[in-house]
């Protein structure tokens, strides 16, 4: 059992991945453990900015939140945080789980294509860096 775990929230899929690997934390998390879902949005490359209002990007910010928020009903450890975080997701998810004090870190991972080979996916670059334990879910 782990006493405080990192849900890597993605949302491409109407959360049915994520809503999978709730499941699963529900039954690794302690009686008294806390679970964190961490979702990071990729930045938006300056010569976008400029196309897109701020406005654009509050409300898109809110329905991320508003999901994470249904998400974070189905956990059932007794300490449940959301933590929403902007830049490159490999990092961010490492420093989530540094900030929590995480014991475990819950990623979900696709088939590897052929550009995983040279670049990488997310879920592999937390698994080659993670100083903790890394559940890939898929």
């Amino acid at each position: 059992m782990y006493q405080s775990i990192v849900v890597a929230v993605a949302l491409f899929n109407k959360g049915a991945t994520s809503r999978g690997m709730i499941e699963k934390a529900n039954k690794l998390v302690d009686a008294g453990g806390s679970v964190t879902l961490v979702h990071v949005m990729d930045e938006i490359p300056a010569y976008l900015t400029a196309a897109v209002s701020k406005e654009q990007l509050l409300n898109h910010r809110k329905s991320i939140r508003a999901q994470l928020e249904s998400l974070a009903a189905r956990v059932k450890a007794k300490n449940v945080d959301i933590d929403l975080r902007g830049g490159r997701p490999s990092e961010n998810i490492l420093k989530c789980a540094k900030d929590c004090n995480a014991d475990l870190i819950m990623i979900a991972s696709h088939k590897p294509g052929m550009s995983d080979y040279f670049i990488g996916s997310t879920a592999a670059r937390v698994v080659r860096h993670s100083p903790i334990s890394v559940l890939i879910a898929r």
